[in-house]
This record gives structure tokens, sequence and C-alpha cells, in this order.
């Protein structure tokens, strides 16, 4: 059996396939296993929490796991460690979410393209057909993560405290959503994940997205993205296309193409969830 994984702070889905690609059970879900967040130990919990995961440990060959929080080498192999130690006959490879992106929004496995993600978290790199490079190394949602989920959650709770936002959208914001202060601070600085919790506010955004309010409210936050991120690789821009994974991404399509003819760069394939497009990848190399 084949677990391939796809894990963002939030959630975690894990794919279980034969080497044939066949899908042998029902898609299993997880919380998040951000381990630049979670502790090894909680780690180990999330996982063994799942009794279909501990029914099956011992019949896994392979784990293929691409996460948020794996880009750095302490934090990815301090989860490589715990993977091998639950699903101890497996072959564990850990990969940051970037290359998940990689595998699943470029057209052939050798096509040059810059590819971002816009989830809970965010992040860009450039895939020259054989390699992945960042040209900014990722300081996590306190500091960087613009346009991702959690940057929109807190843009969404400053304007509605500053009362930036239309008195109709913060009256049904307050409907949906506890908005006491003292719940909020609560759950960013005394919970774990605060930016799992800020991206909860996103969804928000997306049934009200017809509003120009929000429509600008996304613009603004993907032309920060883009001035921090995307044009990094202003040269390669220049004959690559841009492609973008994640449920943030996938949502805001119209505005993303708004804002890409701003900047003038090719807008290329939309992938809300990569893990489909790993399973295909990753059959096809272990039956080369």
């Amino acid at each position: 059996m084949i677990f391939v994984v796809d894990s963002g702070s939030t959630k975690c889905d894990w794919m279980p396939v034969d080497l044939e690609g066949k899908q042998i059970f029902e898609k299993v879900r997880t919380k998040g296993l951000n381990p630049a967040i979670l502790t090894e130990k909680k780690l180990q919990k999330v996982i063994k929490e799942s009794d279909q995961l501990m029914h099956v440990k011992e019949d896994v060959s392979y784990v293929f796991f691409y996460g948020a929080g794996c880009g750095t080498e302490k934090p990815r192999l301090a989860l490589k460690g715990v993977l091998e130690e639950i699903f101890a006959n497996a072959v564990v490879v850990v990969e940051e979410d970037t290359l998940a992106a990689v595998r699943a929004s470029i057209n052939n496995p050798h096509e040059a393209a810059v590819v971002c993600i816009m989830g809970t978290g965010s992040n860009c790199s450039y895939f020259d057909g054989q390699k992945l490079h960042q040209r900014v190394k990722s300081l996590g949602y306190g500091l960087m993560d613009d346009a991702s989920g959690n940057y929109y959650g807190k843009q969404l709770i400053r304007d509605y405290y500053f009362k930036h936002m239309p008195e109709a959208l913060r009256v049904s914001m307050a409907d949906k959503y506890n908005m006491d202060a003292d719940f909020i601070k609560y759950n960013l600085y005394k919970q774990p994940n605060p930016n799992a919790y800020l991206a909860t506010f996103a969804e928000f955004m997306f049934l009200n997205k017809e509003s120009d309010y929000m429509k600008e409210l996304i613009k603004k936050g993907f032309r920060v993205f883009t001035e921090n991120m995307i044009m990094q690789f202003k040269e390669e821009l220049k004959t690559v296309p841009v492609h973008f994974a994640g449920s943030i991404a996938f949502f805001a399509e119209q505005q993303i193409r708004e804002v890409a003819q701003e900047y003038g760069f090719t807008v290329g394939n939309f992938v809300r969830r990569p893990i489909d497009g790993l399973v295909k990848y990753h059959v096809e190399q272990i039956s080369a």
C-alpha cells in the first residue's frame, strides 16, 4: 500500500492507493501536520488518533508526504522520524508543499514554471524543469504568507474592528463568527495553530466575494504577494507561466487573473487539491 499525503497547517489528506494507483479505501483526513509548528509528540498524537491509519500501518510500503513547514531541514527530518517510527515497514519521503504544487500543476514532468501556493499559508517557487528554486525563505504566518488564508483572516478581523468593512458585512460577520475580542485573543495567543484559526475567516471572504470590498481586499492581498514573491522571478516570467495551487487561489481565480494583467505575467493552471496529481506522479515513478 502507498500513502500519498498532502498536508497544510489546517488539515492533512492521506490517499491510500495500490501500486497501480487504484484507491484502496476512502481518503483519510487528519489534522494538519506542520512540523514547523507542532512538536514531535503532537505530530505523533495527531497520527495515532486515526484508527484507520493505525489499523493499516504495518501494510504500508511507501509514504510520500508533502507538507507545510517541511521546507527546512530540521522540521522535515523531525516529521520523517515520526513517520518512520509509526510506519515501520515503509519507505518514507518527506518534501515541502511547494514541490507537491509543482508536481500537481505542471503540464508535463519537465515543464518550467513559477508555482504558487495559496492555502492556509502561501509560498512561491520556480521550477526549471529539473530543480526547484526558492529565493526567499518563508518565515511563516507571522511575517510572511501574503494572500494566504491566515493573511486574509487577519485583514478581515482588523477591518471589522477598525470599521473599514461595510456595515452590512460587519453584521453578517458577527452573525457567522464569535467576534468577541477576548475570544479572538484567546484563539490567537493561547491556542495552538493560530494561523489555522485565522484561515477559518477566509470562507467569509469567498461567501461574499461579489462585494466590491471583498474583490478589492482579495486583489490588494494578491498584489502584495506578487510584489514580494512572484516578481522575484521577473526574468523567468518572460518565458514561463505561473501556476497556482490551494483553495485560496482556486476561489480567487478571477481576481488573480486581473492582477496578473496589471503585472504582465501569464497565468497557467489552478489546482485546488494537489493530491490527485501526486498519486499519478508517484505511481509512474515506482513503475519506471
